[in-house]
């Protein structure tokens, strides 16, 4: 009997620990993976334009993170290929536009850097920057002078959020920095010029 009140503690214990790792790391199956959703591409009189939006791009465990003060990169790709029947298809175009989003304790507002750029565009609360970041309108993706008028050509493109880099790699300690690590699958879309 002393033996089945040992094994008996021993799974139970078993059995907590592991729903604890399973309430606080889930399963990858659990997340929601980011999509890019109502992708248009339209032109105007100089360049060929891109139209679309990131859906699901922050997880749960970003805001927090974010709201501490640090900075989350997404990354969008971009290629632009000529459709040919003989040969590969022909690389036209390829772009990387990054997009940096970071909270000022102090004043209390989110910056969005692009590129790199000095001055950001500044949101007063989270829900205005995470659409702002999620929004792709009218990118510039091709000149249309290096279109040759009635081919087709194809836009390949995805967004991914750069792993973060903590000072003192830090990273390493905080483990919940490792779920920020992901990237949408490569969306394809036909265009004619």
């Amino acid at each position: 009997m002393e033996r089945v009140k040992k094994d008996f503690g021993r799974l139970f214990f078993i059995f907590l620990f592991v729903c604890l790792v399973f309430s606080i790391f889930p399963a990858q199956g659990q997340a929601v993976e980011p999509t890019i959703n109502d992708i248009i591409i339209t032109n105007n009189k100089e360049n060929v334009l891109l139209y679309a939006r990131v859906v699901n791009g922050f997880r749960t465990e970003m805001e927090s993170t974010i709201l501490a003060g640090v900075p989350a990169v997404f990354t969008l790709h971009l290629e632009v290929y000529q459709v040919r029947s003989v040969f590969w298809d022909k690389k036209i175009a390829s772009y990387e536009i990054k997009r940096t989003i970071k909270y000022d304790n102090l004043k209390k507002t989110f910056s969005i850097f692009t590129n790199g750029n000095e001055t950001p565009a500044v949101f007063p609360d989270f829900e205005s920057a995470q659409k702002a970041m999620a929004d792709l309108s009218g990118i510039m993706i091709v000149p249309i002078k290096k279109l040759v008028k009635g081919n087709n050509y194809y836009l390949r493109m995805k967004v991914k959020i750069d792993k973060v880099r903590l000072p003192l790699h830090m990273e390493y300690v905080f483990l919940f920095v490792s779920f920020w690590d992901f990237e949408t699958v490569w969306y394809k879309q036909s265009f004619s010029y």
